[in-house]
């Protein structure tokens, strides 16, 4: 039981929250110091349960789909751009702001860059297509370094999309670590929607196909997704990249042969 002292001082901690002062640590007490620690410290990091083996191979591809080098990121993409089409403003390693919430933003960015400059990015939260092509010019004096687009990406997006991908493609964690990485790069690029519609049906027809552990079928509907940007300005861009995935989906190695430092928890 708290002495005198330390029940007084208990009671002026709850006063100052502006809770009932009665002394007695509860979860409303609880609760309100440890939004004030989190706000100070940030949140902990929680434990998570891995969702995906990708392999090293594949994550250095999904990096060079999306940034293609270091030299090149420090050249062009080191301040927000606007890559085109429905795209939001994007930063880091293809980190799109149109398609994150303030509240994701402001998770996996505080911190990392100045408040202010958080604050910008918050601005654009949700924002698409021409009207976020505007609003990247007005952003170009924020600068992220290489090294905090890679943290961002290793800690925050790269487990948000695996289990995106999980729950697009449920049994995706039996395939080899390549096959599950480049799915993991095209929920990244595309989403992870099967809806019942034609722009989706190669998604769906991979869902199934899945389970199976069918490589060559998948990476033919992989392909034929580039019927989608025929025509279209980043036609070349994303034939390229779903030929890329393809290709090392049809050519995926058993984990059971990889070296264990080749294989990554996501």
């Amino acid at each position: 039981m708290a002495n005198n002292q330390t029940l007084q001082r208990i009671k002026a901690i709850q006063a100052r929250l502006g809770l009932v002062a009665d002394g007695i640590i509860g979860p409303a007490t609880l609760t309100a110091l440890e939004n004030i620690i989190g706000q100070v410290l940030g949140q902990p990091e929680v434990a998570v349960a891995h969702q995906m083996k990708i392999s090293q191979k594949g994550l250095g591809q999904i990096i060079k789909f999306e940034i293609g080098s270091k030299a090149y990121y420090n050249r062009k993409l080191k301040s927000p751009v606007w890559p085109g089409g429905q795209s939001g403003v994007t930063i880091g390693v293809g980190y799109d702001l149109g398609y994150h919430s303030e509240r994701q933003i402001a998770r996996d960015w505080k911190g990392r860059v100045d408040d202010a400059d958080l604050k910008g990015l918050l601005r654009v939260s949700g924002i698409k297509g021409r009207a976020a092509k505007r609003k990247a010019a007005s952003l170009h004096h924020i600068s992220i370094p290489y090294q905090v687009s890679q943290e961002v990406f290793l800690t925050r997006v790269l487990p948000d999309f695996a289990k995106q991908t999980k729950r697009a493609f449920p049994s995706v964690g039996a395939l080899p670590p390549d096959a599950q990485a480049m799915l993991l790069s095209l929920v990244f690029n595309r989403g992870p929607s099967v809806a019942n519609n034609n722009r989706r049906r190669e998604m769906r027809n991979i869902k199934l196909l899945v389970p199976s552990g069918n490589l060559p079928a998948i990476a033919s509907e992989v392909r034929s997704m580039i019927r989608i940007w025929k025509g279209k300005d980043i036609e070349r861009t994303m034939t390229r990249r779903r030929n890329k995935e393809a290709e090392m989906i049809e050519n995926a190695r058993d984990e059971s042969i990889l070296p264990e430092a080749e294989v990554i928890l996501v």
